[in-house]
């Protein structure tokens, strides 16, 4: 479901493996990032249309619940099925059309965001060291 050299992957598993205590694993087929519960996800499918290409190369994360719906306004967010009515959502890097040209520090604040959002509070109290 997904390919282990893909550039967009490479550049947010360094995002992602930056914060404290964050580890990589493969859950129903593609990389997750968590701590004690898991903060970012790289693809998935859209709501109601699973075979999106738009999600397949997508990073999932946890929305601060107030900047919710004004990123569900964006063009490059979605609504990922199962996990978007926790609260989650989809950040496609397809629009952008390279890697290169990906908002890689839009992309760092979101996972941040999710992050601090799920996991443990002492790991969150060191991102304030």
């Amino acid at each position: 479901m997904y390919d282990d050299d893909d550039p967009y992957l490479a550049r947010l598993r360094q995002i992602c493996l930056d914060l404290p205590e964050a580890m990589e694993k493969i859950s129903h087929g593609r990389p997750n990032f968590y701590t004690k519960k898991v903060f970012a996800i790289f693809g998935g499918s859209i709501k109601g249309d699973h075979y999106a290409q738009l999600a397949r190369c997508a990073v999932l994360i946890k929305a601060d619940p107030v900047e919710q719906p004004a990123l569900l306004q964006l063009e490059h967010f979605f609504t990922p099925a199962y996990v978007g009515a926790a609260g989650w959502v989809g950040l496609s890097f397809l629009p952008a059309g390279s890697p290169k040209r990906v908002d890689w520090g839009e992309v760092a604040e979101l996972v941040e965001t999710s992050y601090r959002l799920t996991a443990p509070t002492r790991l969150v109290d060191q991102l304030e060291g």
